[in-house]
């Protein structure tokens, strides 16, 4: 699965607003609505938020991946957001998140699940791709780095 086809550039907000764990995650659920037809900001902010109780999706380095299923989502939808300010997102390392890679996946499809996730975490585990990430001015860079680093 190639990580540009996940997340579409229209998908990429550059210098988000980052207050708290919650508000980003309701931030999240609003702009992922708009994108999935059929799907309510609020029953995906509480599935964002039930998998959060989980176990946080802050999985260290600055780096974020809040996930879920969804009755009703048809498709795999990705979004990611770079922070203007980092938060506190509980991550293991306890290093604030800037980058937030968001996924929502239709309920039965567990394997494209996993895919994507294994995607998104071996794009972020080059230090120099996440470095560019941050680095990067623009929609257009960002969503550069993510086609030559991530697929």
């Amino acid at each position: 699965m190639k990580l540009s086809d996940l997340i579409p550039f229209e998908n990429i907000v550059i210098n988000a607003a980052g207050k708290s764990k919650k508000k980003i995650l309701e931030d999240l659920s609003l702009f992922l609505s708009d994108r999935v037809n059929g799907i309510d900001p609020e029953k995906l902010y509480q599935s964002l938020l039930a998998r959060e109780r989980l176990g946080s999706t802050g999985i260290g380095k600055g780096i974020a991946i809040p996930h879920c299923r969804m009755l009703g989502c048809e498709k795999i939808t990705a979004a990611f957001f770079k922070l203007d300010n980092p938060v506190d997102f509980d991550s293991i390392d306890n290093i604030l998140v800037d980058l937030v890679f968001a996924l929502v996946v239709p309920e039965e499809k567990n394997n494209a699940h996993l895919d994507a996730l294994s995607s998104i975490a071996e794009l972020l585990q080059d230090k120099k791709t996440c470095e560019m990430l941050r680095n990067s001015s623009s929609k257009e860079m960002f969503y550069q780095t993510i086609k030559n680093g991530g697929g």
